[in-house]
């Protein structure tokens, strides 16, 4: 006889036996984003591509930036060009004096099959080709529903005091920003009741955008018009000159670009599903205790 013990076979038909160590859970959903705030997101995310593509466009018309208000033209602080060689073109960026081959990216790229000179590539601006009256008619429109969507926000938010209750970090927040970075450098992601609030890390990055990067893209760019700096001359002295603006627009524009980058990658690592249907639809699930009370639709318990 052999030795070796035999493991009887499982029986399909025997009831599973609930492991201890793992208390039961069950899915609640809640109707945790409303439907304005879900608006005023597609409206503003529609309205950011836009005018990101266009600004770019209108970038293009001259690849350069420049600081202060008698800003040195020969000494700019990032230039984007294109240097001929050999009867094609090659792309040049300079930062800050220290220049950088670029070619097919930033200075000179393909266009229709030939190397063209242009900051950007096409494939990053709209129009595609160098149009920069068109480019201007996009910006300006988007610009509009982006300030006009913006401003009703706003008052949404001190309203119905969604900026006191749901975005400004409150003590304990503060303390646990160490272990929300931890948490999310090691992609733990809360679960249960806490999954459907904001994270402290959350909220400071929403108020950042909020309070910081729109505001400052809003009053830089009615700083870059001409018109708008004979109405309001204060504009251009508080921030350094027109040519100061249009940089402290250009580094905004590309820290949304980030926030948004950062952001798209939390929704798929915290689930791209419950995360979607979320800003759709407005219901978000959680996993609770079998025996937790009830939840109303605000995912409070009752």
């Amino acid at each position: 006889m052999s030795d070796i013990a035999v493991t009887p076979p499982l029986n399909p038909g025997a009831p599973v036996k609930p492991d201890p160590a793992k208390p039961a859970l069950r899915t609640v959903v809640l109707y945790r984003t409303k439907l304005w705030v879900r608006v005023w997101h597609w409206i503003n995310a529609l309205s950011l591509f836009f005018l990101l593509v266009s600004g770019l466009q209108i970038f293009n018309a001259h690849p350069a930036l420049y600081w202060g208000q008698a800003a040195n033209f020969t000494h700019p602080i990032l230039a984007m060009q294109g240097v001929p060689v050999g009867g094609s073109w090659r792309g040049v960026t300079t930062v800050f004096g220290h220049s950088f081959t670029t070619t097919g990216l930033f200075g000179a790229s393909d266009y229709h099959g030939s190397i063209m000179r242009r900051g950007f590539p096409s494939w990053l601006t709209i129009p595609s080709d160098r149009d920069l009256a068109n480019g201007r008619r996009w910006h300006f429109f988007f610009a509009w529903a982006f300030a006009i969507n913006g401003a009703a926000y706003f008052l949404y938010i001190l309203i119905g005091r969604h900026l006191k209750k749901d975005l400004w970090p409150t003590a304990e927040d503060i303390r646990s920003i160490p272990r929300s970075i931890i948490d999310h450098i090691l992609f733990r992601h809360p679960h249960g009741e806490a999954a459907a609030r904001f994270n402290v890390l959350q909220k400071l990055a929403y108020l950042v955008v909020l309070l910081g990067l729109l505001p400052l893209m809003i009053l830089t760019g009615l700083t870059m018009s001409p018109g708008m700096n004979a109405a309001f001359p204060i504009l251009p002295w508080i921030f350094g000159g027109r040519q100061s603006a249009r940089t402290i627009h250009f580094i905004c524009a590309w820290s949304l670009v980030g926030f948004f980058a950062i952001h798209i990658f939390q929704v798929f690592a915290a689930g791209v599903f419950n995360e979607m249907r979320s800003i759709i639809t407005g219901r978000f699930a959680i996993k609770v205790p079998a025996d937790a009370p009830p939840f109303d639709g605000e995912g409070v318990a009752r």
